[in-house]
């Protein structure tokens, strides 16, 4: 059931809004499975009385039992073919080398029903959980809280906005996540409009409009006095009432703007690849220094490497070789890499079938990797066939890597990441090296906790909101806000999205960090606009949007995707008004002690031609140097 927003009548019950597939987490754990409690969210008035109301779906008349969510291989289970997680099952947890779970009674359903009636709603704690699905955890004002609520399938922006008939939530200004419930307070919206001679219409009607539908009223005129606004929504006795200066702005958490205002964006400029980097030796001095390694990167980024080179300045790119390093001392460093690269793998080599029985972490990260060696690219000649000297590369590569670092040990994906650079390498020694450098920049991807995957999905959020709030309007709508059809792409960067000729390039793009540290979130960002006439112009819902998201694999152009990955970040800088969520992600952040030039300037990113739209100022746009 979608969510909705209605009036259904009877003498002393009116339902206003319901959203289904809201789920309460028990921690009740039952042979390996985590026990939640799906039911409906529902806002209410009894008797005139509005409240906030959950109940299970048996409440409802249904039959639905608890959903249990199935682990990985061995740990046991059913999974529910009902619950469609947004991504692949091979995907559906980062580590399944774990310990055993303890075993916990589940307690009945029925007992976590709860009514709250909006006078006594406190406070409205938001979070993340994995995959960026939201959860809410409500306080009432006699302290006590709620069972959490998670919006397995969104919809929690959709109740707050319900909720706005009836409360102002106003963000702490000490924890962003937390909001205050206030009662309406009509009074203090009349002053403001009367005193901001802003609008034509009848300030009731107006303020009507607003405590009814607060997003297009706001879109419709609030833009420009956001914070003046703001300042009347509180109550009278609030600390910050009186200083808009002060008050923060609610529209840095995603999902939660109480006031959005949006971003004015300028014309799109247009970008140009230029040529693979196909010369090295001019860039090196005579005893083997790289003299200009920002020169090297800036054509990478531009062009990607020719294959001929690629190997040797993979080496550099991903810390193998310092860029100031001499030819005498890069033989010294393999030298001594070497060494340590079979110190280490002599250690897994030499544990006996004895020793390995009784180190089930060992035995855990062995498991995975035959198992996801088994499976790696194998329509590359490289690993193709049975017997093939690369899959037994593949799999002493990943074995070794888990003595080195073996607190995150093997995770699914990393053979994904480890394959490319063998087959560039065509060396064991030198991929190893490469594969360290790599996980250097992804390897919080891979941690159990997801904290990672999480704020990126988040940071992801954030620019597509500023660049296309249609489109995230839309995927909200569906369901599909939290853009965990996105995780798999960002994990592996996208190595099942392209070929694997078209990795290789893009990879070595991502390498050189330019224009910015998360520009694979703009990659990101540039598939998703190019498919947003597909997305917004057809009948899709939640399991089409995904549908039509998975069926991109290996049909995306990659000069395209990395034009308009570039033209997004030009785009984005040459806005004055960017939110700071945005600046951060682009790495363009001055802190606010900083003069008003020093905001105005950008980062020193340079690189091929870039074309600005007809009627475009150049005032706005950074610096550029002509293409090689």
């Amino acid at each position: 059931m979608a969510d909705s927003t209605m009036e259904q009548n009877s003498d002393d019950y009116k339902l206003i809004f319901e959203k289904e597939g809201v789920y309460l987490h028990t921690n009740a754990k039952r042979s390996n499975q985590d026990t939640s409690i799906p039911g409906f969210i529902r806002i209410v008035e009894r008797a005139g009385v509005p409240a906030l109301e959950w109940s299970p779906l048996e409440d409802a008349g249904r039959s639905a039992p608890a959903v249990l969510y199935s682990k990985k291989d061995g740990e046991g289970g059913e999974e529910d073919t009902r619950f469609d997680p947004g991504y692949e099952p091979d995907w559906a947890v980062i580590s399944t080398v774990k310990k055993d779970r303890e075993h916990v009674a589940v307690r009945e359903s029925g007992q976590w029903s709860f009514s709250l009636p909006l006078s006594e709603l406190y406070s409205l704690r938001r979070a993340r959980f994995s995959l960026g699905r939201n959860f809410l955890v409500l306080t009432s004002r006699g302290g006590h809280p709620l069972p959490p609520l998670h919006f397995h399938r969104g919809g929690s922006r959709e109740l707050l906005h319900a909720l706005s008939r009836y409360i102002i939530l106003d963000q702490s200004p000490v924890d962003g996540r937390l909001f205050l419930a206030y009662p309406q307070n009509p009074d203090a919206l009349y002053q403001s409009f009367d005193k901001l001679h802003l609008f034509d219409d009848a300030g009731a009607d107006l303020v009507s409009r607003f405590i009814h539908d607060p997003y297009a009223t706001t879109f419709g005129g609030f833009s420009k006095v956001t914070n003046f606004f703001r300042d009347a929504l509180r109550p009278p006795d609030s600390p910050a009432a009186g200083n808009p200066s002060s008050a923060p702005h609610l529209d840095e958490e995603p999902g939660f703007e109480l006031i959005t205002c949006g971003v004015e964006l300028g014309p799109k400029p247009v970008v140009s690849r230029g040529r693979p980097l196909d010369q090295w030796e001019v860039f090196l001095d005579p005893e083997g220094r790289v003299q200009d390694p920002e020169r090297v990167k800036k054509l990478v980024f531009r062009g990607g490497i020719t294959p001929t080179l690629r190997k040797e300045v993979w080496k550099f790119l991903l810390g193998f070789y310092p860029w100031s390093s001499t030819h005498s001392e890069r033989e010294e460093i393999l030298r001594l890499k070497t060494d340590e690269y079979f110190r280490m793998k002599v250690q897994w080599k030499s544990v006996s079938e004895e020793q390995e029985m009784r180190n089930s972490l060992l035995r855990g990260y062995r498991n995975l990797i035959e198992r996801d060696v088994n499976r790696t690219d194998r329509h590359n000649t490289f690993f193709s066939g049975n017997d093939n000297p690369g899959l037994a590369l593949l799999h002493d590569v990943l074995m070794t890597y888990c003595m080195y670092n073996f607190d995150l040990g093997y995770v699914q994906g990393m053979s994904d990441l480890l394959s490319p650079l063998l087959f560039v390498t065509q060396n064991e020694v030198e991929s190893f090296w490469c594969l360290t450098g790599f996980m250097e920049m992804v390897h919080h991807n891979f941690e159990e906790s997801q904290e990672a995957m999480k704020q990126q999905l988040l940071q992801l959020s954030a620019l597509l909101k500023a660049l296309d709030p249609e489109l995230c309007d839309f995927l909200d709508s569906q369901d599909s806000g939290s853009l965990c059809f996105c995780f798999r792409w960002l994990l592996i960067w996208f190595k099942r999205e392209f070929s694997f000729e078209d990795i290789l390039i893009l990879w070595e793009v991502l390498w050189t960090r330019l224009p910015c540290a998360n520009f694979h979130l703009l990659i990101a960002c540039s598939i998703l606009q190019s498919q947003r006439g597909e997305l917004i112009g057809s009948d899709h819902d939640f399991n089409t949007i995904l549908k039509h998201i998975n069926e991109l694999t290996m049909k995306l152009d990659l000069q395209s995707t990395l034009r308009g990955a570039e033209a997004i970040y030009l785009q984005l800088l040459q806005c004055k008004d960017l939110p700071l969520r945005v600046q951060e992600v682009l790495g363009v952040y001055v802190p606010s002690s900083s003069s008003s030039d020093d905001n105005d300037e950008s980062p020193d990113f340079q690189g091929g031609d870039t074309q600005l739209p007809p009627g475009q100022s150049q005032a706005g746009a950074p610096t550029r140097d002509a293409t090689p």
